[in-house]
This record gives structure tokens, C-alpha cells and sequence, in this order.
């Protein structure tokens, strides 16, 4: 009896210190990930006036294409959608046109895009769904299988028309 009152404070250390090194791993891991995301509101706040933000994403397409998609509102209650542009090595471009503001009353919202990809594409499974840029062009980018292949396919935010036919990716 008095061996097992010996091994349980030293087992239950070993599994704090096996969680705090877990933790510790996944904070390092994100770090650059949670520096980009906080930069690209930083940008967002002052060149967009974004004052709250809802939803970030990242949207990676080609190498000019990188982007922070922030969704939120400004200081009147307007809901906008800001892309923020970045470099490769996870800084934001900080050009003139690197960062686009737009209503979400101006455009098409996510859950619209959803609803027309359902009537679109029957039977479709959606795996991703988020905005992005496409051909220069300010987009919804859909990811989804369909009869056993996967598919990239774009929309253009403003209106909701496809951009090109898509990509079918090689089956495995």
C-alpha cells in the first residue's frame, strides 16, 4: 500500500508535464499562424475600419494569391468582408491595392453561396467553402467531392457567377 501512495503523485506529475509540454508544442506550432491572423487585423483596423471581427480566414491559391479574409463590422454596424493581402514569407504586402474592403450587402454571403451550390451541384459533398481570390478577382472558393473525385470551383463574390469551369483533382 504505501508503494502505490509513492508512484500516484509522481504519475499524476508525469501527466501534467506531458500536458504542458503538449500545450506548449501546439502554441509554438501556431505561433506564425496566430501572428499573421493578428497583423492581418491590424490592417483591417486601419486601412478598412474593421472594428469587430467575426470570422478570419487564410486563402492560399497560388503565390500571388495569399490572403486574410476578416469578416466583422465596421464602427457604423455595417458588416464588411476585408481581404487582406500577404507575402509569402507571412507578412501583409502593404501596396495600394493589397487590401479590399466590401459590404456584405454588396455582395454574396456565405450562407447564399451555400444555398446556390446546393441547387448547383446535386448530391455534392462540401468540404470547404471560404473566400479567397481567384484570377485577381475577389471570390468564393469551394472545395467538395462529387461521385468519388474532389473539385476546386470558384465564385465571384460580387455577383455569385462562376469564375471558369473549375479543377477536377487527379483520383488517388
Amino acid at each position: 500500500m504505501k508503494k502505490r501512495k509513492k508512484w500516484l503523485p509522481l504519475a499524476i506529475s508525469a501527466v501534467l508535464l506531458l500536458l504542458f509540454g503538449l500545450g506548449q508544442f501546439y502554441a509554438y506550432i501556431m505561433k506564425d499562424q496566430w501572428t499573421e491572423r493578428s497583423a492581418a487585423k491590424e490592417v483591417a483596423r486601419t486601412r478598412a475600419g474593421l472594428t469587430e471581427v467575426t470570422k478570419a480566414q487564410k486563402s492560399v491559391w497560388d503565390e500571388n494569391s495569399a490572403y486574410w479574409v476578416l469578416t466583422g463590422k465596421n464602427e457604423a454596424g455595417t458588416e464588411l468582408m476585408v481581404w487582406v493581402r500577404f507575402t509569402l514569407d507571412g507578412k501583409p504586402a502593404g501596396g495600394e491595392n493589397d487590401i479590399y474592403a466590401a459590404e456584405l450587402a454588396q455582395g454574396i454571403s456565405e450562407q447564399q453561396i451555400s444555398e446556390k451550390l446546393a441547387s448547383e451541384l446535386p448530391g455534392a459533398d462540401i468540404k470547404r467553402l471560404l473566400p479567397g481570390v481567384f484570377n485577381g478577382e475577389y471570390a468564393w472558393q469551394v472545395f467538395y467531392k462529387q461521385e468519388g473525385r474532389y473539385y476546386y470551383r470558384f465564385y465571384r463574390f460580387s455577383d455569385g457567377t462562376s469564375i471558369g469551369d473549375g479543377y477536377s483533382l487527379p483520383s488517388q
